[in-house]
């Protein structure tokens, strides 16, 4: 949902970022693979080893940079093929690093319920096909926008857990993926019956 609405809102913050980013002579792909890299750093160093709410605020920050690329393409008149593929392949390394590393404290460091740890699963696995059946949907010709969790719902929702749960709020994580598990089911059935009732033309 916040992919469909949220571009304008966040527009006045990002675009002086990304102006400042071309100004130092980055292109969007280098700015999607800096992203990228310190995004994962950040998640399989921080929150395995429990230091949760420095993780959250350090992911939530690094993560704009997956707005900052695409509003630095729209300014070089843009963007391009190799450009989109490799944000969005990019995307789903980035996600499926961090609920590995949440599923790692949930196992290793906190020695979770194993109900948690289902919900963790199920919510990695989920995030990727919700992803999944955009990319082959739209690549058949369908056009398929939106849905309960997309990707900026999946990074607040599990980052807010992950931050309450660093600041001591009982079960704040396990209660963050329950959202998300349920929710990314939910988002899964709503892709499929877009593409269901859709006609290529």
């Amino acid at each position: 949902m916040l992919s469909v609405h949220g571009r304008k809102p966040a527009a006045v913050v990002v675009e002086p970022i990304a102006k400042a980013a071309m100004k130092l002579g980055l292109t969007p792909n280098k700015v999607t693979i800096i992203g990228t890299v310190v995004t994962i750093a950040v998640a399989v160093t921080l929150i395995p080893t429990g230091h949760l709410f420095l993780a959250a605020v350090l992911s939530g920050l690094f993560a704009a940079f997956d707005m900052v690329d695409g509003t630095m393409a729209r300014m070089r008149g843009g963007g391009t093929a190799f450009g989109a593929t490799l944000d969005a392949s990019c995307d789903r390394i980035t996600d499926g690093a961090l609920f590995a590393a949440i599923l790692w404290y949930l196992i290793y460091t906190m020695d979770s319920h194993p109900v948690t740890v289902v919900a963790a699963l199920v919510t990695l696995v989920s995030s990727q096909v919700i992803s999944y059946i955009k990319a082959r949907g739209e690549a058949s010709g369908l056009r398929m926008v939106g849905g309960l969790i997309e990707r900026p719902e999946r990074l607040i929702i599990s980052l807010v857990g992950v931050g309450l749960e660093g600041l001591g709020v009982p079960h704040a994580l396990a209660v963050s993926l329950w959202i998300l598990a349920i929710g990314s089911l939910f988002t899964v059935a709503q892709r499929l019956h877009m593409a269901a009732n859709q006609k290529v033309k």
